[in-house]
C-alpha cells in the first residue's frame, strides 16, 4: 500500500469517526473510560512522530482545521447571535421611545393642504399626534380634516385637529397665526415648516419681484412663524423645530435660478417621504438627505471636489440650452 493510501484511509476513518473524549469509548449508547483513543474502525490514530514530512505537515493541518471549527462554533458564532440581538433590542426600544415621543404631541404643521404636507399630516396623525394642520385654503384644509377623521384609530388618536389658514408671505397674518394657535393648543411640541412655492427659470428671465416672492414665503415666512413660537418653546423648555427644503439647498442646479422643488425625491412617493420624516422627528436626527443616487452622489461631489462638480453642472447647463432653444 503507497503511503497516499494510506494517508487517505486515515482521513476517511477520521472522517466517519464520532468524537471521543479523553478516557472514554463509545459501547452502544453509552460511554465507559479507557485510557486512550480509538477510532470507530478500531485504527489508533497516529502521533505526529509516527508520521513523516508532508504526513505529518498534512495532519497537523487538520488537526489544525478542527481546532478552528471548533472555535468557530464555540466563540464566533454565539458573539455573532449574541449582536443580533443586542441590535434587535435596541431597535425595539428605539421604537418604542418613537411611540411615545409622538404619542398625544403637538404637531403644527404648515403647507398641509397638498403634497408632502399633507402626508405628513396623515403619518403623525397616525401615529396619535394632535395636529395643527396650516395652509391658505380652508375648504382643502376641511377636507383634509374629514378624511383623517374617517381614517381615525380611536384607541390610538382620539384627537381631531385644528386648522389655521394663513399666507407665509404676510407677516402680520403669520404673527396671528402663531398667537392662535397658542391660544388654542396651549404649546407647540414639534413645528414643520413644510410650506413653499417652486419656480423655474434663468436669471437673466427671472424678475426681481419673483425673488422676493420666493424669499418671503419660503425663507422670511418660516422665520416669522418659527419666533412667534419659539418663546412659549423656551419657556417650557422642550420643543422640536423640523424645517423641509429642497436638496438643491446643498447644490445648484442649472435653470432653477431662485427655488424649484421637486417635491419629492426620485422614485420615491411623498407618503414614503413623510414617513422618512416620521422616523427622522421621533428619532431626533439633526439632518436627513432624501434623495435618489445621483442627488446624493452630486452633494458630495460638491463637498469633497467642486472643481469637478461646477463642470460637470456647466456641461449639463449647456445641453440644456441647446434643447431649450432648438
Amino acid at each position: 500500500m503507497s503511503s497516499i493510501d494510506a494517508i487517505n484511509r486515515l482521513l476517511i476513518a477520521l472522517a466517519l469517526t464520532p468524537v471521543l473524549y479523553p478516557n472514554e469509548k463509545c459501547k452502544g449508547n453509552r460511554r465507559e473510560s479507557v485510557s486512550c483513543r480509538h477510532t470507530a474502525n478500531s485504527i489508533p490514530i497516529p502521533s505526529s512522530e509516527s508520521l513523516s514530512g508532508w504526513q505529518a505537515f498534512l495532519f497537523r493541518k487538520n488537526i489544525h482545521k478542527g481546532k478552528l471549527m471548533d472555535l468557530t462554533f464555540t466563540a464566533i458564532v454565539p458573539l455573532l447571535l449574541g449582536s443580533v440581538g443586542l441590535f434587535t433590542l435596541f431597535r425595539l426600544l428605539q421604537r418604542m421611545r418613537m411611540r411615545a415621543y409622538l404619542q398625544d404631541a403637538i404637531v403644527v404643521i404648515t403647507g398641509a393642504t397638498s403634497g408632502l404636507g399633507k402626508e405628513c399630516a396623515k403619518a403623525f396623525h397616525a401615529a396619535g399626534s394632535r395636529l395643527v394642520l396650516c395652509g391658505r385654503n380652508g375648504e382643502r384644509l376641511q377636507d383634509l380634516v374629514q378624511e383623517l377623521s374617517a381614517k381615525a384609530n380611536h384607541a390610538k388618536n382620539i384627537h381631531k385637529p385644528f386648522t389655521v389658514i394663513f399666507d407665509l408671505s404676510d407677516t402680520k397674518m403669520v404673527v396671528s397665526a402663531a398667537e392662535e394657535i397658542l391660544k388654542c393648543v396651549g404649546h407647540v411640541d414639534i413645528l414643520i415648516n413644510n410650506a413653499g412655492i417652486s419656480y423655474r427659470g434663468t436669471i437673466l428671465d427671472t424678475g426681481m419681484d419673483v425673488d422676493k416672492k420666493v424669499m418671503e414665503t419660503n425663507y422670511f415666512g418660516p422665520i416669522a412663524f418659527t419666533k412667534a413660537l419659539l418663546p412659549s418653546m423656551i419657556k417650557r423648555q422642550q420643543g422640536h423645530i423640523v424645517v423641509i427644503s429642497s436638496v438643491q439647498g446643498k447644490i445648484s442646479i442649472p435653470f432653477r435660478s431662485a427655488f424649484m422643488d421637486k417635491n419629492t425625491s426620485e422614485g420615491r412617493t411623498a407618503a414614503e417621504v413623510a414617513q422618512v420624516v416620521l422616523n427622522a422627528v421621533g428619532q431626533k436626527k439633526k439632518e436627513v438627505l432624501v434623495a435618489g443616487l445621483l442627488p446624493s452622489l452630486a452633494v458630495y461631489l460638491r463637498t469633497l471636489s467642486p472643481r469637478l462638480f461646477f463642470t460637470f453642472m456647466a456641461s449639463r447647463a449647456r445641453k440644456e440650452r441647446k434643447a431649450k432653444d432648438s
